[in-house]
C-alpha cells in the first residue's frame, strides 16, 4: 500500500460515518475525553508518539474498525511502528469492544444477542470514527500552528491536569446507537 491509499481511509471513512463540524464538538465531549486523555498518557510516558504518531495512528485505527465492519483487511503493517501502535492501542482501549474486555461486557450486557452483527458494529462505530476524524483535523491544524507535538501541546494545556494515572479509560456507545 502506498501513503497515498493510506491516508485515503479519512475521507473514506468520513464519507460513509460522517463528520464533527467544528463548534460541535462539545456534544461529544464523553467519547473525546476518553481517546484524548488517553493518547496524552502514551505521549507522557513515550515523547517519540506523538502528533504525527497519533495521525498515523489514527489511519491504522479506521482501517481497524474498516476491517471488522466489512472484513476487509488493508496491508498496513509498512505503516506500523512501536510510537503509532501505542497510540492506536491507547484509542482503541477509549471505545473498541474487541479491545477491550469491559466494553466487550458492557455491550453484551445490553444487548439481546452475543453476537455483534456488521450492522451493529456499523452503528457503534459511527461515533468513534466521527471523534477520530476530528482529532484528526485538529492535528492537522495544531502541527501547522506549533510542530510535531502540537497537538499534544494544545491537549497538555487544555485538559492536562484532568489526565492523571496510565489507566485506560473507556466511553460505551449503547442504545442511542443501536446497539440494545
Amino acid at each position: 500500500m502506498q501513503l497515498y491509499q493510506f491516508e485515503r481511509i479519512y475521507s473514506q471513512m468520513e464519507k460513509e460515518f460522517g463528520k464533527i463540524r467544528k463548534g460541535e464538538e462539545e456534544v461529544y465531549s464523553m467519547l473525546f475525553l476518553p481517546l484524548e486523555g488517553n493518547a496524552l498518557k502514551v505521549h507522557r510516558e513515550f515523547p517519540l508518539s506523538n502528533s504525527r504518531r497519533l495521525r498515523e495512528a489514527i489511519a491504522i485505527v479506521l482501517f481497524d474498525i474498516k476491517e471488522k465492519c466489512t472484513g476487509e483487511k488493508a496491508d498496513i503493517d509498512n505503516f506500523r511502528n512501536e510510537d503509532n501502535e501505542r497510540l492506536e492501542r491507547a484509542l482503541l482501549m477509549a471505545f473498541d469492544p474487541y479491545t477491550n474486555a469491559e466494553v466487550m461486557e458492557l455491550i453484551k450486557g445490553e444487548s439481546e444477542t452475543d453476537i455483534l452483527t456488521p450492522e451493529m458494529l456499523r452503528s457503534y462505530y459511527k461515533l468513534p470514527v466521527m471523534c477520530l476524524l476530528r482529532i484528526k483535523d485538529s492535528i492537522d491544524i495544531w502541527e501547522k500552528k506549533a510542530g510535531a507535538n502540537g497537538y499534544f501541546t494544545f491537549i497538555e494545556n487544555y485538559m492536562g491536569s484532568q489526565i492523571k494515572g496510565t489507566e485506560m479509560n473507556f466511553t460505551i456507545m449503547s442504545k442511542d446507537l443501536g446497539i440494545t
